[in-house]
């Protein structure tokens, strides 16, 4: 029986999903690379192979995600490993974040991801197999100062994941919500950073991107070693629903749960008081 799987990768012309794509290609299976930018991708990744089929699709736009799956399938017979990888990153505080960047941060990192889904599901349900792999971030499990939009959208891509698990187990389709720490792409560079327009000075936004940015190239993760794991769970008969990748996010998270779990017992006297 072959091994050789079909991934549909999201956000495949840097970063993550690039890398990811590139080992996936270099185990020896078959890629639908897609972004928003066909030509970004054709020079990240290279001209369509065998193995390899470069798409443009804007996840926003559930047409042409449903275009890109249908070529893809049309293409390899088959997708078995869907990553969802696309984000947007935007920086500011709750308040100076306006109602169109607010948007824009949860319409690409949740509908986006769920239009993907939507999409593919027809097909893996069919095949009574496949694995979804939903891009969170540490910041998916702890709230940070300035990061609110992106935190909230993170926040809901886990959910979303622990209810789709549920609703797809059945169909023989396995999820696994990965959260990145930080890791040493472009993704802390001036050039992806995108910033509030509406600047207020008393949060300190100028002093927190300077901060952000002096970790650019310094990020302890490796994107090579994060893209052979997500290969290798991709091979697993029960592959974990939650995984923490980078030391940064797993101790983070850890520590993160040991607080939540004093404060609710400090509480604990008031959430029972509350029962008939």
């Amino acid at each position: 029986m072959s091994t050789q799987k079909v991934w549909f990768i999201t956000g495949a012309s840097k970063g993550m999903g690039l890398e990811v794509a590139k080992a996936a290609l270099a185990n020896g299976h078959k890629v639908i690379a897609t972004s928003r930018s066909l030509e970004e991708q054709l020079e990240s990744i290279g001209e369509a192979s065998e193995n390899l089929f470069p798409l443009k699709a804007d996840i926003t736009n559930e047409a042409e995600v449903h275009s890109a799956i249908s070529k893809g399938i049309e293409a390899f017979g088959r997708i078995d490993v869907i990553l969802n990888n696309a984000g947007y990153y935007l920086v500011g505080s709750v308040e100076e974040i306006s109602d169109e960047e607010f948007r824009r941060t949860i319409n690409v990192n949740l509908f986006g991801m769920a239009n993907v889904i939507r999409q593919a599901l027809p097909y893996l349900r069919k095949q009574s197999a496949g694995h979804i792999i939903n891009t969170a971030s540490l910041m998916g499990y702890i709230g940070s100062a300035n990061t609110g939009s992106y935190n909230a959208s993170k926040f809901a891509v886990i959910g979303l994941s622990e209810a789709l698990a549920q609703e797809v187990k059945p169909f023989g389709i396995k999820v696994t919500v990965v959260a990145p720490g930080m890791f040493r792409t472009s993704f802390l560079s001036s050039a992806a950073l995108a910033v509030a327009k509406n600047k207020i000075p008393e949060y300190g936004l100028d002093q927190h991107m300077k901060m952000l940015q002096s970790f650019d190239g310094r990020q302890p993760g490796d994107p090579k070693k994060l893209a052979q794991t997500l290969v290798h769970i991709s091979n697993l008969a029960e592959p974990p629903l939650h995984l923490p990748l980078g030391t940064d996010s797993y101790e983070a998270i850890i520590e993160q749960r040991k607080k939540e779990a004093t404060e609710l017992e400090q509480w604990k006297y008031l959430s029972v008081s509350t029962d008939f």
